[in-house]
């Protein structure tokens, strides 16, 4: 009888236990973004890997000479690019790619396969490294890779790449960063407004290839439907570092479709017609074109079937990635 009496008060202590850490997770989430931001990155760390793995067989087997974790910043731990040069004649144009993951996930290696088939092509590319949040917050990452500019433009031709002809590329929330560089390089009262001196003369940046950005802090309030978006909410407070992310005055120039000038880049931006961003790239293509600037888009019918997902470039197994990929290189060989 008391053995039985004694496991039944084991029983209780441990559900207690149980619901005390229920409600402490709760609450936690309640006041942090980490727990939201480690689920995602987790979520996202899966994807990334999955999407390098399917990218390996589109790789060119030779041809394509590289340098990994070069550091930019000798006082960031963070600062560190890899480098894609082809074999042979010393490419002229360097495609600054900077990837995607929410803000608070993704690394460089995630896309260093297709940043491989890009310098196959002909191009140097740098892949860069940024700091993630909630460890950092807004606009640390755009002042890394304006710093990692800084660095290409002195040490370029050391490792064979060009620094006159620079390409701003990202995905998702790197396509967001390279968009809010190339107005810090094109737009005075921009860079002034955000604090942030060009690293480079804007007639160095011949070019931006924009991959599902969000380009609208308006936008990220909500989804598609109106509704509120978690995954928007969630990774907005873990990069402004508040939760109530609308209120800050920092939040304006996150908006970077309603800063652009006529003196933005010529960009390509596409998106999937699946994808939660897609009014994101609507919206941005609109704000360009309205400043007279050169914008080639990819853009879906919206009954296109199957539809296209968030990142559906980088599945060169469907014919859509294939034809982004395509396009791209039309792009990049039309810069002047």
């Amino acid at each position: 009888m008391a053995r039985e009496a004694h496991k039944r008060r084991g029983i209780k202590r441990t559900l207690f236990v149980c619901v005390l850490v229920v409600l402490a997770l709760v609450a936690w989430t309640k006041l942090s973004p980490w727990p939201s931001a480690l689920a995602i990155r987790a979520v996202f760390d899966m994807g990334g890997a999955k999407m390098a793995r399917k990218l390996e067989k589109h790789v060119p087997p030779a041809g394509v000479n590289e340098m990994r974790d070069v550091n930019y910043d000798g006082r960031d731990a963070d600062a560190k690019l890899d480098l894609f040069v082809p074999a042979g004649k010393p490419p002229r144009t360097t495609i600054v790619w900077i990837h995607g993951g929410g803000f608070v996930a993704g690394r460089k290696s995630e896309v260093a396969n297709y940043a491989r088939i890009l310098a196959s092509k002909g191009y140097g590319v740098a892949s860069i490294e940024y700091a993630r949040a909630p460890g950092a917050h807004y606009p640390v990452p755009v002042e890394q890779a304006n710093r990692a500019l800084a660095w290409l433009s002195t040490n370029a031709p050391r490792y064979g790449i060009g620094r006159d002809r620079f390409v701003l590329a990202g995905d998702s929330a790197g396509a967001q960063i390279a968009a809010q560089l190339a107005n810090v390089a094109t737009s005075r009262d921009y860079a002034r407004d955000l604090g942030i001196q060009p690293a480079v003369e804007a007639a160095r940046i011949v070019g931006v290839i924009l991959f599902c950005g969000p380009y609208d802090a308006a936008l990220t309030r909500t989804s598609r439907d109106g509704k509120p978006s978690w995954f928007m909410r969630s990774v907005m407070w873990a990069y402004m570092g508040r939760k109530d992310f609308w209120k800050d005055p920092r939040v304006a120039t996150f908006s970077v479709a309603r800063y652009v000038t006529k003196d933005f880049p010529p960009a390509f931006i596409s998106v999937g017609n699946d994808d939660p961003l897609q009014a994101h790239s609507y919206l941005l293509a609109d704000a360009l074109r309205a400043q007279g600037v050169h914008v080639d888009a990819l853009f879906w019918p919206e009954d296109h079937a199957p539809g296209l997902p968030h990142e559906y470039q980088f599945d060169l197994d469907t014919a859509e990635g294939r034809e982004a990929l395509k396009r791209q290189e039309q792009f990049l060989s039309s810069l002047r």
